[in-house]
C-alpha cells in the first residue's frame, strides 16, 4: 500500500499531548531501560509538586507513542509511582520522567499490552458516515505500521525518535540521554530512516 510505505514518524508522533521543553536528567542501564534509584519505603516531599507540574507532560510523551490518553494515563500512574520512591535529584525530575515515559510506553507497546485507542475506537465509529471510508482506514492502517515499526527500533534511537518529537531541543533530549549536543539530531536522522525502513520492508512484505 502505497501511503504506508510513505507514513513517516510524523504519521505517529503528531498527536494529542503537551509539548515537552526544557528537560533535564538522565535515566538508563545497560539495557536502555529506565532505572529508578529506589528508596525502599519514602516518598518524595516534592511529589506533589513535581506530579502537578510534569503530569501532562508525562502524558504527551506516553501519548506520541501509544496513540491513546488511556494508556498514557496509567503509563504516568507507573513513571510517578517509580518517581515517588526514587532518589532522583529534583533538578533532574523532569528529563527523568520523560524519559522513564518513553522506556515504559515502548515496552508496553512492544508487549502488544496497550488499550485499543480512543482516537482508534472513534474513528472506526465514524467510517459509517464518513465522505471516504477508505480514507480513514488507511489512515487508521498507517498509524498502526508506524507503532509496530517504532516498536522495532533500537531502544535509545526510538526514545530519543520520541522525545524529539514531544517537543524536547536538542539540548534537553541530549541532557536526558546523556548524550553529546551533536549526536542527538544524527540519532534521531538515523532512528527517522530506520523506521522509514521497517515501513518499506514490511509494507513490501504484505
Amino acid at each position: 500500500m502505497e501511503l504506508v510505505r510513505q507514513a513517516g514518524p510524523e504519521a505517529v508522533l503528531a498527536l494529542p499531548g503537551a509539548a515537552y521543553r526544557g528537560a533535564t536528567g538522565r535515566v538508563g542501564g545497560t539495557d536502555g531501560g529506565a532505572v529508578p534509584r529506589a528508596v525502599p519505603g519514602a516518598v518524595r516531599a516534592d511529589l506533589g509538586e513535581v506530579f502537578r507540574q510534569e503530569y501532562p507532560r508525562v502524558v504527551g510523551v506516553a501519548a506520541r507513542v501509544l496513540g491513546s490518553r488511556d494508556s498514557a494515563e496509567d503509563v504516568a500512574q507507573d513513571v510517578f509511582l517509580s518517581f515517588a520512591r526514587s532518589s532522583v535529584p529534583a533538578g533532574e525530575a523532569r528529563g527523568w520522567l520523560a524519559v522513564a515515559a518513553a522506556h515504559t510506553a515502548l515496552n508496553l507497546l512492544r508487549s502488544g499490552r496497550r488499550r485499543a485507542s480512543r482516537e482508534e475506537t472513534a474513528a472506526a465509529a465514524d467510517d459509517v458516515v464518513a465522505p471516504d471510508v477508505a480514507d480513514a482506514v488507511v489512515t487508521l492502517e498507517e498509524r498502526r505500521r508506524v507503532r509496530a515499526a517504532l516498536a522495532r527500533l533500537p531502544r535509545k534511537q526510538a526514545v530519543a525518535l520520541v522525545l524529539r518529537h514531544s517537543g524536547m531541543g536538542y539540548a534537553d533530549v541530549a541532557a536526558a540521554l546523556d548524550l553529546s549536543p551533536g549526536s542527538v539530531g544524527t540519532t534521531v536522522r538515523r532512528a527517522e530512516s530506520a523506521l522509514r525502513k521497517e515501513l518499506d520492508r514490511h509494507a513490501s512484505s504484505d
